[in-house]
């Protein structure tokens, strides 16, 4: 298993600046991983530091609470596109969700994949820590049927992260045809193993360099 294929190197922290920024996207390079991930703002910078290299420009959408409106999340994904990004990981809109409002969810996730146009591969983030498994099922359906490319677990700054369960019942509700991306919590070798093991395809981290070599993470984030 080559973790580091797996592995979305990650930097959403509201304080983050240009410096570790860099930093990311260097050893987004040397170690080949997946991708970077970014919040928008950073797009354009990252899209330039990868230039030339394997590593994909992945930015969050509606993040971290997903409870802007469809109209913007388009926009924004649309946005992050023109200035490089190829992956755009979507945050729910979760309270609608927990309505019953699934026409609302689905048409979130829609507008959002609509507006990607096949030019990013489109993650949903389901936020599982504040869903039942009934709720986890409903969301990847409604994500399949929107046409996303993945469901994702978490946003990292909610009350949980992923869970090994939660990653085996989402494997088990979208098949084999989508790809399933744990994040939150996921600092070790071990932890990331667990979550592959269990059916994610992607895995979502800081503390990617210290996972990929063995090491034990010194910080307590995403």
């Amino acid at each position: 298993m080559k973790l580091n294929s797996y592995i979305d190197h990650t930097l959403l922290k509201a304080d983050a600046t240009k410096e570790q920024i860099l930093k990311v996207c260097k050893e987004a390079k040397e170690y080949n991983f997946a991708s970077v991930c970014v919040n928008a703002s950073r797009v354009s910078l990252v899209k330039e530091q990868l230039e030339g290299s394997n590593v994909k420009v992945c930015v969050v959408v509606g993040f971290p609470l997903g409870a802007t409106t469809k109209e913007v999340k388009a926009f924004e994904t649309k946005h992050c596109i023109e200035n490089g990004a190829q992956e755009v990981d979507m945050v729910i809109n979760v309270g609608a969700l927990k309505d019953k409002d699934y026409d609302l969810v689905r048409e979130d996730i829609k507008a959002v994949v609509d507006a990607a146009d096949k030019k990013a591969l489109v993650k949903v983030i389901l936020e599982t820590c504040l869903l039942t498994d009934e709720e986890i099922v409903k969301a990847c359906e409604l994500s399949k049927k929107a046409g996303a490319d993945y469901v994702k677990t978490s946003t990292g700054f909610s009350t949980a992260g992923a869970k090994v369960e939660h990653i085996k019942l989402m494997r088990q509700t979208v098949g084999e045809t989508m790809g399933v991306k744990a994040s939150g919590g996921v600092r070790t070798k071990e932890d990331a193993e667990a979550m592959i093991n269990a059916g994610a395809s992607r895995i979502g981290a800081s503390s990617s360099v210290e996972m990929v070599e063995g090491k034990k993470a010194e910080n307590s984030g995403y």
